[in-house]
């Protein structure tokens, strides 16, 4: 009876031990996984292509010897007097738009003698040697307004008051500084919010060329030009965004040292809203938020109707009726992707992120087929090619779910969860062809914010963090249009404050699509 006994306990503790020991194990190979996907994050390839590298070791610092090619030949100045047809994806070196400036070289006068019979020389004919493209940095320069003053000669002589007229000049972009040029305000705009330089850079640019101009006067002119004249426009563009069929939206973090309410190091949002592939006026619009509750989308977007592109984010799936949510397959891809990178190469091919991976390049590979098509031919060929896919890919995330009940913190167990919760979302693709596969147009716009908040890292007061929404909404907008931030910027600064800016009529010829020639570019950035 004392041998049962002790066997009991001993079987219990067995049992205790086994159990331990599959926890222990478990956490091990989670801790292991989580190592593995950091280490790649840190120090492995970031992109989700499939590219086969060489042994030699990439680097940031052989740019020069890896992109030259001595065989190219050199780009010739060619004037162009008729237009060609450019191929897809070739530039061509068409200077014919620039000016042109002739450097003559003469032979001194006392060389100008015949070596055989010492006669005088003299000019038969002048050659083009070479033509060279020359670049001017930029140059500063006071404009004075000067008005004229006219009054009446015979007022003058006879009556006791002389009326004066004076000559009408342009308002100043900046009301109260006589120092703020449309130029300069729209330079600096350009700078910051396209070429992401911050303002203490150009701080010390503008000093470098005896300009004591401070990020502080620059801050204030961007903040004045962004509530007074481009505030107008961004609410003008909204009412177009929300009227569109089709929306992808984003969400980013951002810093703002001086709220009310929070600390400097607590995070607040910049939102992004943009137009989808089926727009011939592309939008794209930043709004700047405190924080990330699901009541800001449900704000932005009152009175839309239509298809809305994000990831998975729940503050797009609790949205007002008449709203349908669209998933992003790009965000299933990456989680396979990403853990795929930290499988040994012996076990990628049969594993299950590869499974997964598979599924979702599958997709990727019809949508490539489908790109030319008309947006009805897109959605009979996506019932036909991707629905099934589609299916057969939720029936293995399905049943790929036991493998994953062991650990279900693991990142595997994560991209089959996330897979399955979205379903619902994911297949809303198939309800109309003018839908995109992935939210990757919203990233591929919030991304431009994102390289300029590396530089200058936060903002300082919220009402610079609003000045910056909107400002780059002007400015991705511009580019999305085709045409160049600066000359569009300089447009708006040079129009707006001679208008009346609240008469819609007028507003519209601020609009990118309306804005003059020289604004247009022939690179879609």
């Amino acid at each position: 009876m004392k041998k049962d006994v002790i066997n009991a306990a001993e079987k219990n503790e067995i049992s205790l031990l086994k159990n331990q020991i599959t926890v222990l194990i478990n956490q091990v190979n989670l801790l292991t996984e989580q190592n593995k996907m950091l280490t790649q994050r840190l120090f492995g390839r970031k992109s989700e292509q499939k590219f086969d590298f060489d042994d030699n070791q990439l680097t940031f610092f052989d740019e020069a010897e890896n992109e030259a090619d001595p065989s190219l030949p050199e780009p010739e100045l060619q004037e162009i007097t008729y237009k060609r047809k450019k191929s897809k994806g070739k530039r061509e070196f068409d200077f014919s738009g620039l000016p042109v400036e002739t450097l003559l070289h003469e032979l001194p006068k006392d060389e100008r003698i015949c070596q055989d019979c010492g006669g005088s020389l003299h000019l038969c004919g002048r050659d083009i040697l070479r033509r060279e493209l020359v670049i001017i940095p930029a140059q500063y320069k006071v404009r004075e307004h000067m008005v004229e003053v006219y009054s009446c000669r015979h007022c003058e002589q006879t009556a006791e008051k002389t009326p004066f007229v004076k000559t009408l000049a342009p308002a100043p972009v900046v009301k109260g500084s006589g120092v703020a040029s449309p130029s300069l305000v729209a330079h600096i705009a350009n700078q910051k919010y396209t070429l992401a330089l911050p303002l203490y850079r150009q701080e010390q640019e503008f000093k470098r060329n005896n300009l004591n101009l401070s990020r502080q006067t620059m801050a204030n002119w961007l903040i004045y030009v962004s509530e007074h004249w481009l505030k107008p426009v961004y609410e003008e563009l909204r009412k177009r965004l929300l009227k569109s069929h089709v929306i992808h939206a984003d969400e980013t973090r951002v810093q703002v040292l001086n709220e009310a309410g929070k600390t400097p190091e607590s995070q607040s949002f910049m939102w992004l809203y943009r137009t989808g592939g089926d727009s011939k006026n592309p939008i794209i619009l930043y709004e700047y938020l405190p924080n990330r509750k699901h009541e800001n989308a449900k704000n932005f977007l009152r009175g839309f109707k239509g298809f809305l592109h994000s990831d998975g984010y729940k503050a797009y799936h609790n949205l007002p009726m008449g709203i349908t949510t669209v998933g992003c397959w790009a965000h299933v891809r990456r989680k396979f992707a990403d853990l795929l990178k930290s499988i040994p190469d012996y076990n990628k091919a049969c594993s299950i992120p590869a499974q997964g991976l598979a599924y979702c390049d599958a997709l990727f590979n019809w949508e490539k087929k489908f790109a030319e098509l008309s947006f009805d031919e897109r959605y009979e060929k996506r019932k036909i090619h991707s629905a099934p896919i589609m299916e057969e890919f939720f029936a293995w995330a399905e049943s790929s779910t036991g493998h994953i009940l062991a650990s279900p913190r693991s990142a595997l167990g994560k991209a089959v969860r996330y897979a399955l919760g979205q379903k619902k979302y994911l297949e809303n693709v198939l309800l109309d062809g003018c839908l995109d596969l992935s939210n990757n147009r919203a990233e591929r716009s919030i991304k431009p914010f994102v390289i300029g908040r590396k530089n200058w890292l936060f903002s300082n007061t919220v009402k610079g963090a609003v000045a910056s929404s909107v400002i780059y909404s002007i400015v991705e907008t511009a580019k999305e249009n085709r045409l160049k931030p600066y000359e569009y910027l300089r447009y708006i600064f040079e129009t707006a404050p001679n208008i009346d800016i609240t008469d819609s009529k007028l507003l519209q010829k601020l609009l990118p699509w309306n804005a003059p020639e020289e604004c247009r570019s022939d690179v879609n950035s």
